[in-house]
């Protein structure tokens, strides 16, 4: 990580204007557009649903064809994206933000781009998945891939993620506590349910770049953040499109297989990230009192059990169970307005293919959703660049972006700031490094 100069902003206070395509417009933009060729059909080795976007994936019609005994076995796949995939060089220029619980997530930028791009160059915001931050491989290689494209990318490094910081014990006075459950003084951790944190990412990305498109990439646990920010947002939504991959979806149904064979092996690995990240700050967890049960989060074995002690406390909910059915996206996809590319593997053995919810992304216009029929998870060792290179959806996710983006230019529509979207830019402050 580049170590630069250190300053800090004033809080965010400008309007934008929003550039972005409503989905009426831009499926009357894709409608338009000419017929499909019979050469470009889907091919058959790949599970589509829905159509809206097809005629921007170059390679769609391509067969998917697994690396060779890597490729052949989910778990094999999976082991070996994490740990041999190589990782491109990137020189970061960090940001980190306070955001108005006073907590702190941090912002990774590619360093000289602000020299090198325009202040119209479309932004890319990057979620990692769970624990994951700007060093993962595949979010390096998408990152790679957009800048070459002329996109200025972002990386979102969330709560105790990535080196990103957490800070002092403070109640979120926003956030949606369920019926009955009283509100708490909790230090504020990484969850699937708390989409504060990117509400005000991307108010302050919007408002660094008011000229420019925004979109965002979320992987696995990221991903389903993200699907559940576009469906709170829905018509509302500053985004012009988002991807999201590995999806989880359903985190009853991936909690239940995380919990058999072999994913027991993954279960513990993201429980010890967990807790290393934990101990990191557990001077700050020293006198929490009520239902948190300290030890048990520090010492956990599984991802559940790091929930029960931590997690689902802090986010008011009576049950891991309860924080995992209120925090799935797969309820969100039926209010997504935002074009969206979901990509999934059928053998993807942490975001199991049963909890897609095929049904919602069909009926949504707005969707569009391909299943391989290997891919493992965050794996997909495959295309021209396998073994060693980056996924075989990154060719995908960029068409579809660079799509959206050139349809969407000259149908800019200019408004100001919901209330929402300037208390989140206002709270921000922000101090690079």
């Amino acid at each position: 990580m580049s170590r630069a100069s250190v300053g800090s902003t004033s809080p965010l206070t400008s309007f934008r204007l929003i550039r972005r395509r409503t989905p009426t417009s831009l499926l009357a933009t894709t409608n338009a557009a000419v017929a499909m060729p019979d050469d470009r059909r889907p091919h058959p080795s790949l599970e589509v649903v829905g159509d809206s976007f097809l005629p921007a994936l170059k390679t769609i019609d391509r067969p998917y064809h697994p690396y060779p005994i890597i490729g052949w076995n989910c778990h094999v796949e999976t082991i070996f994206a994490a740990f041999f995939r190589s990782r491109p060089a990137v020189r970061f220029r960090r940001q980190c933000l306070r955001t108005k619980d006073d907590g702190a997530v941090a912002l990774d930028w590619v360093a000289g781009d602000d020299r090198l791009l325009t202040e119209s160059s479309p932004v890319l915001i990057l979620l990692p998945g769970l624990t994951g931050g700007s060093d993962d491989t595949y979010v390096r290689h998408m990152l790679v891939r957009a800048r070459n494209n002329g996109w200025r990318v972002v990386v979102f490094n969330s709560r105790g993620c990535g080196g990103s910081p957490v800070t002092t014990p403070q109640f979120h006075s926003d956030f949606a506590y369920p019926l009955g459950v009283e509100k708490q003084t909790d230090v504020q951790f990484y969850s699937a349910s708390f989409l504060e944190d990117l509400c005000e990412v991307v108010a302050h990305v919007a408002t660094r770049y008011p000229n420019a498109n925004l979109y965002a990439v979320g992987w696995s646990l990221g991903a389903n953040i993200l699907v559940r920010y576009l469906g709170q947002e829905s018509h509302s939504c500053p985004l012009s499109g988002a991807v999201s991959l590995c999806n989880p979806f359903n985190l009853v149904i991936a909690d239940e297989d995380f919990r058999k064979g072999f994913n027991i092996v993954y279960d513990k690995a993201l429980a010890s990230s967990l807790c290393k990240i934990f101990k990191k700050h557990a001077l700050l967890f020293e006198e929490m009192e009520g239902e948190y049960n300290i030890q048990l989060a520090a010492n956990a074995k599984s991802v559940r059990e790091f929930d029960e002690g931590l997690t689902r406390v802090s986010f008011g909910f009576k049950s891991v169970d309860e924080y995992y059915s209120n925090s799935s996206s797969s309820d969100s996809i039926k209010h997504v307005r935002t074009p969206l590319l979901c990509i999934q593997a059928a053998n993807d053995p942490i975001a199991p293919s049963r909890g897609i919810p095929r049904k919602d992304i069909q009926e949504n216009p707005n969707c569009l959703l391909i299943v391989t029929p290997k891919g493992g998870h965050l794996g997909w060792v495959a295309g021209t660049e396998a073994p060693r290179g980056a996924p075989w959806t990154d060719p995908l996710v960029m068409d579809f972006l660079q799509h959206l983006e050139k349809t969407g230019s000259g149908t800019s529509e200019s408004c100001s700031k919901s209330d929402s979207a300037m208390q989140n830019a206002e709270s921000l402050h922000g101090v690079e490094v």
